[in-house]
Formats: C-alpha cells, sequence, structure tokens
C-alpha cells in the first residue's frame, strides 16, 4: 500500500472512529452501572480467546465472536463495538504486526466498526432488544440475523479491503470465508449459552462457559496447523513425484522453483549450486514475481547465508533481520526479514543451498523448514537421477571423440525430420556427407593420435558454421554428415561449398605428432570431398538420402579429383 492510501486511511479511521461511536452512544446507551466487573471480564474472555487465532490467505479468524454475542445481548451495541475494538488491538498484537503494517490498525478497527454497526442495525430492525430478554422463536430469528449479517458483512468489507488497498481479485467463495462460517456456526449457540447462563448466574456463567471456549479455540487451532501440515506434506509428495519425472536437470530446477514459489509465499527465491569447494552459483532465481534461469552470479562459499548452510550442514529459519546480524556479506535485498535456508545433499555431501525469504517478519514457521528440508531431498535425488539420465544419453547418443551426435542419433532424426517433411511442416531437408581426402595418409604419416585431432578439429569447424542452422554428426570413421532442414538444392550447395572452403582453407595444428620429435607443432592441410542431396526431390526415405549424398560424394567428387562438393545427379 503506498503512502497517500497510509494518510487516507488514517485520516479516515481518526474522523470515523470517535463520530459513529458518538452517535452510536445517543441512539443505543448502555446501562453499565455497576456492572463494570463483568464487562472487564468478558473483555479478558474475549481477549484470551483471541489469543489462539487461525491464519488463512493471511486474514485471522478468531472465535470471540461468541462471547461478543453474550456482550451485546445484555449490554447493547456500543459495549460490544468498545470490545471489539479492544480485542482486535489485542489480535494485532498477538500476530505481531510490524511496524511498516501499522494501518492494519485502523484498517481492521473500522471493518470491525462497521460490522458491528450493521448486524446490530439488522437485529434492532427485526425488533430485537438487549437487556433480560426471554428465549423465544422471535427472538431466536432476531439473533440468526445478526450473525448472518456480521458474517457476510466481514466478507464483503474484507472483499473491498483486498481489492482497493491491496488489488487483488478473491473469489466470492473463499478459504477464510468459508472458515467465517464455519466458526460463526460453531460459537453462535454458545454465545447464545453464554447470555442466558449470565442473566441466570452472573459473573460465574463466565467461567463455566469461558473454560470449554477457550478449549475449543486451542483445539481448532491445533485442527486448523494440523490440516495446514497435512496440505503441505501432500503437496510436497506430488512436488517430488513430478521432480522425479524428468529426466532433464533444467527441468527439475524449474519445477522445483515454480512449485516452491507456489506452495510458500516467497518474495525472493534462490537455488544455489556447489561448483567446487571454494565457489556457489546461483542457478535459479526469484524476484519480483518472475523465475530467472541460470542469472550468472558467482559468490564464495565462506560468505552470506548459503556459505553458514554449507558450512554448518543444516537448515536455518531467520525470523527477523536482528537474528542474522553475524552472517556476513549477505546478497539478500535489504528488505528481507525473514529468512529459510535448506542444505540439498547427496552421498553425505552439500551439493547446492536452497533459500526462500520474506519482507514480513515472522513469516515462515517450524515445520515450513520442515517441508522446504523434505523437498530439497527430493531436488538432491532428481537431480542426481537427471543428471545420470543425461550422461547416459550423451554417451548413447554422442561421438566419444568429436562430441558430435553419432550415426544412431542420426538415424532417429532423419526419421523425425521425414515425418515433418511428409506432413508439409517442412519444404525440404538436405544432407551433406563429406570424406576426408586421403585420411589414412595422415594416420600412416604422423600417427592415430594425429588423425584424432584432425577429427575433432574437423568437428569444431563443422559446428562453428552449421551452429543452429542443423545438425552435425559424424557418420563413421573420417565421414561426417550434415543435416539441413528446409534448404533447398542451390542454397545447400553454397552452404556445402561453404564448408569446403573451410576445411581447405586453413591448415590443421598437431600438437602429438609422431614425426615431431622437437616439439614444433606440425601445419596439415586438410581437403575433403563432399556430396549432398534434397528431398523430397531427390529422395523418398531417409536412408534414400543418405545414399544418394554418398553415391554424390564419391561419383561426383572423389572420383572427379577430390576437394570438391557434388550434388546427387538422377
Amino acid at each position: 500500500m503506498d503512502k497517500k492510501l497510509k494518510a487516507i486511511l488514517w485520516i479516515t479511521w481518526g474522523i470515523l472512529t470517535p463520530v459513529l461511536l458518538t452517535i452510536t452512544y445517543k441512539i443505543w446507551p448502555p446501562s453499565i452501572s455497576g456492572y463494570e466487573l463483568d464487562i472487564v471480564s468478558f473483555l479478558l474472555l474475549m481477549c484470551l480467546v483471541t489469543f489462539w487465532p487461525i491464519i488463512v490467505n493471511d486474514t485471522p479468524v478468531f472465535f470471540s465472536q461468541g462471547v461478543s454475542l453474550a456482550v451485546f445481548l445484555y449490554y447493547g451495541v456500543f459495549v460490544e463495538i468498545v470490545l471489539t475494538q479492544i480485542t482486535v488491538i489485542v489480535l494485532l498484537i498477538k500476530i505481531r504486526v510490524s511496524w511498516k503494517d501499522t494501518f492494519r490498525f485502523p484498517t481492521n478497527s473500522l471493518m470491525f466498526l462497521i460490522v458491528s454497526l450493521v448486524s446490530a442495525l439488522v437485529y434492532y430492525a427485526l425488533g430485537g432488544t438487549h437487556g433480560e430478554i426471554n428465549f423465544s422463536f422471535a427472538f431466536l430469528a432476531a439473533v440468526i440475523a445478526y450473525e448472518f449479517s456480521m458474517c457476510l458483512t466481514n466478507h464483503f468489507v474484507l472483499r473491498f479491503i483486498r481489492k482497493v488497498f491491496y488489488q487483488q481479485r478473491d473469489k466470492f467463495v473463499t478459504k477464510d470465508f468459508l472458515w467465517e462460517v464455519f466458526t460463526s456456526i460453531l460459537v453462535f449457540p454458545i454465545g447464545v449459552v453464554l447470555y442466558f447462563l449470565y442473566k441466570e448466574l452472573g459473573l460465574s456463567a463466565i467461567f463455566y462457559v469461558g473454560i470449554p471456549f477457550v478449549g475449543i479455540s486451542i483445539i481448532l487451532t491445533l485442527y486448523h496447523s494440523s490440516q495446514r501440515v497435512n496440505s503441505y506434506l501432500q503437496q510436497a509428495s506430488e512436488i517430488g513425484q513430478q521432480l522425479t519425472e524428468r529426466l532433464n536437470v533444467d527441468d527439475v530446477l524449474d519445477i522445483f522453483m515454480e512449485k516452491m514459489t507456489s506452495m510458500i509465499k516467497v518474495d525472493y527465491a534462490y537455488i544455489v549450486d556447489v561448483i567446487d569447494k571454494e565457489n556457489l552459483k546461483i542457478v535459479r532465481k526469484y524476484e519480483n514475481g518472475k523465475i530467472i534461469d541460470n542469472p550468472n552470479e558467482t559468490k564464495s562459499i565462506r560468505e552470506g547465508i548459503s556459505g553458514y548452510v554449507y558450512s554448518h550442514r543444516k537448515g536455518v529459519l531467520y525470523r527477523t533481520r536482528d537474528q542474522r546480524r553475524d552472517i556476513i556479506n549477505s546478497q539478500l535485498p535489504p528488505k528481507v526479514e525473514s529468512v529459510m535456508a535448506v542444505p540439498v545433499m547427496r552421498n553425505q555431501q552439500v551439493v547446492g543451498i536452497v533459500i526462500l525469504a520474506s519482507n514480513k517478519k515472522r513469516a515462515y514457521e517450524n515445520y515450513q523448514l520442515m517441508i522446504v528440508d523434505l523437498l530439497t531431498a527430493y531436488l538432491g535425488v532428481a537431480s542426481d537421477n537427471a543428471k545420470n539420465y543425461e550422461k547416459t544419453k550423451k554417451q548413447s547418443e554422442r561421438c566419444a571423440l568429436t562430441g558430435l551426435f553419432n550415426y544412431r542419433y542420426l538415424e532417429t532424426v532423419l526419421d523425425n525430420e521425414f515425418k515433418r517433411l511428409q506432413s508439409k511442416k517442412l519444404t525440404s531437408l538436405s544432407l551433406i556427407l563429406l570424406e576426408i581426402d586421403h585420411f589414412k595418409n595422415v594416420n600412416d604419416t604422423y600417427g592415430h593420435q594425429s588423425g584424432n585431432e584432425i577429427l575433432i578439429g574437423i568437428a569444431k569447424r563443422l559446428l562453428k558454421i552449421v551452429g543452429d542452422k542443423g545438425i552435425v554428426a559424424r557418420y563413421g570413421g573420417e565421414e561426417f554428415v550434415v543435416l539441413l532442414p528446409n534448404y533447398e538444392k542451390k542454397s545447400c550447395y553454397a552452404f556445402a561449398e561453404g564448408i569446403r572452403q573451410a576445411i581447405a582453407g586453413r591448415p590443421f595444428v598437431l600438437e602429438q605428432a609422431i614425426v615431431n620429435s622437437t616439439n614444433i607443432k606440425q601445419y596439415v592441410p586438410i581437403t575433403a570431398s563432399i556430396g549432398y542431396a534434397t528431398a523430397p526431390h531427390d529422395a523418398d526415405d531417409a536412408l534414400a538420402l543418405i545414399r544418394h549424398a554418398d553415391r554424390a560424394m564419391y561419383t561426383g567428387a572423389k572420383q572427379a579429383g577430390r576437394n570438391r562438393v557434388a550434388e546427387y545427379v538422377k
């Protein structure tokens, strides 16, 4: 909320509150002489019940309305308003509203003032009175209408506050509204019983009803807490399953960050990777409501909260900024108050750190730290599995020497590209096949290790030329394939000629030639014979495309003198 809105809120509260209280006092003057101790006792009971609120959607739901109902029925709306206003202050102190959120005092004060007045007007309009009242169906109907209007008015005012001050557009039936309805239904009969007992027994009725009332408040609070923990555990299990299903490390990190930031309210979140014994690297970052992939930020392993977690090998929870004063060179934004940080463990080693932060004080509880710790265990296992899968996949798809794709992978890609060609998603598909000229002489003259250097050098030049325009694969021995989607014959020829010139135009450097006994680099000129074919003009299937490019290379390039480009001709 900006400062202008806060100022308007405080001014509105300062003007309306005394005016409405004065009007209420004059229209419905209370008779409290001799009952001061009773009213104070009611206030103490309301404050005591308020000490166990349920927080739903950042909205505290508490159970003092049962006591306030008895106060209203006996002493009238003015006393009920005053006691409720004091109770609201106690509630906000209990949930530790920070200094920057002090605007919640006038907000909640006005809200409950309006709720009390609207509910009272409905009650009095239906013929309700206060003081010594006998039970009747008319009385019961008025009290039910009072309770119903209180619940509904509270919901509408709360929606208005969220929309105007927080720009939130909630559904009409929200979780906090359902809890409000549930607690109203639960405490309503207790409030009525308290009223009639108080009318008959006096002050002792507060003691008789107060103890079970407080007990119910505690039980409901514990029940809600257990439900919240169970909900978190269920979500954690679902997230863990989704993580273990992913076979790509980036997918694992993306899902973890997305699900974590939606499950737990955070202003900032970081996934930190342990690079080595000296450095950490932030691999995912959540700030300003956006997830940033690979922010490329490194930091020392001895500094900040991540460094602390790494060295101590356990999770930490800081509820306020003061609790982490001893942390040096923390890179967290200065507004951060609450922080949770948990290590990611694999084989008894810290392989990463997860950090969640909020600008609010006391934003996180111990059970949330436990949930994050559980999820980081899933993250560690899923990341490790994904890395092993990627490593195995790379070994099965890549040439160990050059790092290029191998023939097995090429076959799969070719099949997929022909399907795209047949479905008109591609206009054409060109395949270039090249073979190094006189490669056996290179091996015989300079040694097989030098031959390997030539192959690696060819692979690097091809990757640089092709880039993201196509796929480069090692076909076998000294043969390489370049696959170019959407390349017609004419453009494929120009591309192949560029490859030929890149290979022939600059000699290759040999570091480990067997003829080199003085450690002087050997510069060896290399040429290549190249053939190409284009589908659908030259071939109807993948095998035919390779075969025709191979025929063009041998008959049109090698047999014609080598170091040239030849197209397939039917």
